[in-house]
């Protein structure tokens, strides 16, 4: 019996959640680190410097000139304090956003990897999960590297900070389970392009260099509905003691993200490849 039949066998006896997972989401990760290992550390590596350099330039920089800023709370600190989390979130945005989104689109349409996974045992909740789980690694390196930087910089102002790798790690999961939902559907490069005109609006004002008040209220309103705000002000208020009950919301938030990126995912996946 061949192993495209096995997997049709598995299939067709177990049904239900045996059709979409069958617990070796692992493998995927594993495939992926082993790919970044041999073609794509260098890229990896040197996504972890660009918030660095942002920090330095205009938290340090700029800084200067702008002095402290006042938190909703009443809270003062440093310009550099202020915008450090804004950075944070956004590494771990733009680590896992790349990883499910480019890296999926040429697995997907040119390297047929997919298409080879699901002719195997592996459902599509498998490789959603794999692929996604891959992604937040890489946004949660990117966390941890960045969030010892701003240790050394005395950039953490709260014991709280250490739950920022956390927070992290729910942003990545959230954006790495959105983006593999959305490039499901995209079918050519141009498309692909529509993904960066969304982040690059989502990266300059979602009050990551500068406070929401700045806006007059039907914009904040606006911007508050951008999974971004959410990631940078959850993470801003654990890196600044700024407590408040919108911490609930803000991982509500993201577990929706979560729940509706993976649906969407398998549902796309199984119709692409299996129905």
């Amino acid at each position: 019996m061949s192993i495209v039949e096995k997997a049709v066998n598995a299939r067709s006896g177990g049904g239900g959640v045996r059709a979409l997972y069958s617990g070796n989401a692992r493998i995927v990760v594993a495939r992926g680190l082993l790919a970044t290992k041999s073609t794509n550390w260098v890229v990896v590596f040197s996504g972890f410097f660009e918030p660095v350099f942002y920090l330095l330039a205009m938290g340090w920089g700029l800084g200067q000139f702008i002095g402290d800023v006042t938190l909703p709370s009443g809270t003062v600190v440093s310009y550099a304090a202020f915008i450090a989390p804004g950075l944070l979130a956004v590494s771990a945005m733009n680590g896992a956003v790349y990883d499910s989104t480019w890296n999926v689109f040429f697995k997907m349409h040119f390297g047929k990897l997919y298409d080879s996974m699901l002719s195997t045992s592996m459902g599509p909740l498998d490789v959603a999960l794999g692929e996604i789980l891959y992604a937040l690694l890489r946004g949660g390196v990117y966390a941890i590297g960045f969030l010892t930087v701003m240790q050394v910089l005395g950039l953490n102002l709260s014991w709280t900070a250490a739950l920022a790798i956390p927070a992290v790690l729910l942003v990545a999961f959230g954006f790495a389970s959105l983006g593999m939902a959305i490039t499901s559907y995209m079918k050519t490069f141009q498309q692909m392009d529509w993904i960066n005109i969304v982040m690059l609006p989502m990266f300059l004002f979602s009050a990551t260099f500068y406070p929401l008040s700045v806006y007059s209220e039907p914009i904040q309103w606006l911007i508050k509905a951008l999974p971004l705000w959410h990631a940078v002000e959850l993470v801003r208020s654990l890196t600044t003691g700024d407590l408040t009950g919108a911490i609930a919301i803000h991982v509500a938030y993201f577990a929706a993200m979560i729940a509706l990126g993976l649906s969407f995912t398998t549902v796309r996946l199984r119709a692409l490849f299996l129905d």
